[in-house]
């Protein structure tokens, strides 16, 4: 069994009506070896935005992203598709801390006509850690408290994909024996399907047209 832990990071939003858009994905993937649960590999990849290509200055002073970064990286398309080789072949389940990175993800996908069928057996690391330790639904972590807790020492820089990627994959690791993974298809996620509608008016002359033809929408 393979899982693969990802995170992604977005531009940041300060008004209302700005845009988040994915612009680095990191991961790790985890597997037996020697029987033990262990970090196997290692993914990161920027990501250029296509809405807003330009990163404000809040977006860099909070990841540490610098416009150079995307500027020179492949669009979502592209990123997802060397994220899919990445992940290979073999069954494999996807993991993330809490619920936003699914939504961003899916959201996104669909917005630039990405097909989400490999967005499959997905699981919320943040909600299995509370349901382990019986903590009630507004007590979820965030994932430096939960690294704490586990006195498990954050490696890396806060807000960085690989480097969240990589500490919250040693959660899953440490509590490996203790967490249950379900197999699931994205259809059947009935809540992020409902809270992932993309009507508005914003979206409405994006220029998305030209990368339609990079990846199928399996809608369609």
């Amino acid at each position: 069994m393979t899982i693969i832990v990802y995170d992604l990071e977005m531009t940041v939003r300060r008004k209302k009506g700005q845009i988040a858009e994915i612009i680095e994905i990191g991961a790790a993937k985890v597997g037996l070896a020697d029987g033990e649960p262990q970090i196997l590999e290692t993914f990161q990849a920027f990501v250029k935005p296509v809405i807003v290509p330009q990163l404000t200055v809040d977006t860099t002073e909070f990841t540490g992203i610098k416009q150079e970064d995307v500027n020179e990286a492949g669009a979502l398309p592209e990123v997802v598709r060397s994220f899919i080789e990445w992940i290979g072949p073999e069954e494999y389940f996807l993991c993330a801390w809490g619920p936003d990175d699914q939504r961003q993800l899916v959201q996104e996908c669909r917005q630039q006509q990405i097909s989400t069928d490999w967005i499959i057996n997905h699981n919320n690391l943040q909600k299995m850690l509370s349901k382990v330790y019986k903590l009630e639904k507004h007590q979820q972590m965030g994932l430096k408290p939960a690294l704490e807790m586990l006195e498990i020492p954050f490696n890396g820089t806060h807000h960085r994909a690989m480097d969240d990627a990589i500490n919250t994959a040693r959660i899953l690791v440490k509590l490996f024996d203790q967490f249950q993974f379900r197999r699931n298809k994205l259809s059947d996620e009935t809540q992020i399907e409902s809270e992932v509608v993309y009507k508005t008016e914003h979206y409405e002359n994006l220029p998305f047209a030209g990368l339609a033809n990079l990846f199928t929408d399996s809608s369609k």
